[in-house]
C-alpha cells in the first residue's frame, strides 16, 4: 500500500490486494450521501474491503454490519478498524451476495461490488422505506442504481450513473 502514498490525494481507484479495488473518494462519497444515512440507520454493507466506506456509514448510522468474502481484506479491516476504536461496526467473513439474515431488515444497505441482477436476497432484507445503492450490470459496465422500497414494499429505481465495480460473490479472486 506505500506504493500508492504519493497518489494519495488523487480521485481514482486503487488496487487493495485480491483482485479488489477502493473506489474512488468522489464515488464513495456520492454513494454514501444517496443512502441519505441517518443518526439510527442500521445499514447492511456488501464488501468491506479496505474498511473506508465502513467508517463513512459508520460514522453517520446507528449500526453498521459489513460483509467481506476475502478472509485477508476482513481481517486487515476489522484490525484497523477496531484500532480507531469504532464500536458500532459488526463483522462478517462471507458471501456478501447472501447478505447477512440474522440481523435484517436494514434500513440502508450499500453494495460496492457488481450484481448482473438485482439480488432478490439483498432487495428481501431492506425494510420497507429503506434504500439500497448497488452497481448492476456486466463485467465491464454497469449502472450505479438507488432502490427505494416503499411501506408496501414497492421498489423505485433510480439510475444515478455508470461504473465500474469488481463482481458480487465468489468468482472475483
Amino acid at each position: 500500500m506505500d506504493d500508492y502514498k504519493d497518489a494519495a490525494n488523487m480521485d481514482r481507484p486503487f488496487p487493495i490486494g485480491h483482485g479488489q479495488t477502493i473506489s474512488q473518494p468522489s464515488l464513495v462519497l456520492n454513494m454514501t450521501l444517496h443512502l441519505d444515512l441517518e443518526n439510527d440507520s442500521k445499514v447492511l454493507e456488501i464488501g468491506t474491503g479496505s474498511g473506508f466506506q465502513t467508517a463513512l456509514l459508520a460514522k453517520f448510522s446507528k449500526n453498521v454490519y459489513t460483509v467481506e468474502r476475502i478472509e485477508t481484506l476482513h481481517n486487515k479491516a476489522r484490525e484497523r478498524l477496531d484500532k480507531e476504536g469504532y464500536t458500532n461496526i459488526h463483522f462478517h467473513l462471507g458471501d456478501g451476495s447472501q447478505g447477512w439474515e440474522e440481523n435484517a431488515p436494514y434500513d440502508r444497505i450499500m453494495v460496492t461490488a457488481a450484481a448482473e441482477k438485482l439480488p432478490e436476497t439483498l432487495i428481501s432484507q431492506l425494510a420497507p422505506e429503506g434504500k439500497m445503492i448497488i452497481p448492476v450490470g456486466g463485467t465491464f459496465s454497469q449502472e450505479l442504481r438507488l432502490l427505494e422500497k416503499d411501506r408496501d414494499g414497492n421498489i423505485q429505481t433510480t439510475l444515478l450513473e455508470h461504473v465500474r465495480f469488481v463482481r458480487l460473490g465468489k468468482d472475483t479472486d
